[in-house]
């Protein structure tokens, strides 16, 4: 843990003074720098399965990854702002844009374009409610040209796409769920849960899953039809309270998947409870599911890390079509 965390300091180095400041002074807050839990989550297979494979590496910390029906996968870079387009695995990250604030969630638009969040800051994170002030923005995939697709939202942490094309966002630090309607309606309160983090929605589209990160970290549905009254549905045990759950995707099955920091594990939401898809993982920032046929495949999922690292994670696949 102490090498990683070391790692870490010495990414930050390399970042401009203010993001490092940022980064830093959020990570002792919410308790990043601390060592992990004693116990951790039970692991959701007795069965092992092959460890983690490195299949790209970003010269920053990545905060969140996406993968486009190509099977090219796509980084935010949080200390130099950058977009990162990664051909397949094992392929060098090329720079898809310059420093434009891409700090934030990144998803991948039905028509192939990124939407990125910004603000992912110290000042805009502990402010966004009171001055929702961030944008999401537009990225073409193949040129990097950016515009900016809405602004008015707390500074933008997660990033979840609805089926219809709603675009839901969190703010960490803060309480406010945003939401950005298909004909640009922006809402920077739309729904509040404390330290959200992590956003997805469910497959029919009526719940919106938030992870709470820290005081007591859990999962929340929020729905749809009902935002004013969040459920949280399952709570971390308590030797779980510094984990420090991070990004969340969801399985073919509808299962959230969340990162985690301190505890070091990808955790499962199943029956009622968290279980452990994989462990010996710290600081890890995002997991998601590649797709198509090709490159970071359909099927296989990947974690994103503080160390710019990249893995697939055997322990997570899902199993073949028509099998179950």
């Amino acid at each position: 843990m102490k090498r990683k965390l070391s790692r870490l300091l010495h990414a930050a180095l390399r970042g401009p003074r203010r993001k490092i400041a940022s980064a830093l002074v959020l990570a002792a807050a919410s308790g990043a720098l601390v060592p992990a839990p004693a116990h951790a989550a039970p692991a959701c297979d007795a069965t092992r399965s092959a460890p983690p494979v490195e299949v790209a590496h970003v010269p920053d910390w990545v905060e969140s990854i996406a993968v486009d029906p190509r099977g090219r996968m796509f980084a935010t870079a949080y200390f130099s702002g950058r977009v990162y387009r990664i051909d397949a695995p094992g392929s060098a990250p090329v720079a898809l844009t310059g420093d434009v604030g891409a700090n934030g969630g990144i998803v991948v638009r039905d028509d192939g374009q990124l939407l990125v969040g910004t603000g992912n800051d110290l000042a805009h994170s502990l402010g966004g409610d009171a001055f929702p002030v961030s944008k999401l923005l537009l990225v073409d995939p193949e040129s990097g040209r950016v515009t900016t697709y809405a602004s008015g939202l707390g500074g933008i942490d997660g990033v979840a796409l609805a089926g219809d094309g709603t675009v839901y966002t969190t703010t960490l630090g803060g309480r406010n769920i945003g939401r950005v309607t298909p004909n640009g309606h922006v809402e920077p309160a739309w729904a509040q849960v404390r330290q959200p983090n992590g956003i997805a929605v469910s497959p029919d589209g009526t719940q919106v899953y938030v992870i709470q990160t820290t005081v007591a970290p859990g999962l929340y549905r929020i729905p749809v039809a009902d935002p004013a009254h969040p459920r949280r549905w399952i709570s971390a045990a308590l030797t779980d309270a510094l984990a420090l759950p991070d990004g969340l995707t969801l399985d073919s099955r509808g299962r959230p998947l969340i990162a985690t920091h301190a505890a070091g594990q990808i955790w499962r939401a199943e029956g009622g409870r968290l279980c452990a898809v994989e462990s010996g993982m710290y600081l890890s920032t995002q997991v998601t599911y590649g797709r198509g046929e090709r490159g970071f495949s359909a099927g296989k999922l990947y974690r994103s890390g503080v160390d710019g690292r990249i893995y697939e994670v055997p322990a997570g696949a899902e199993p073949p079509t028509g099998q179950s």
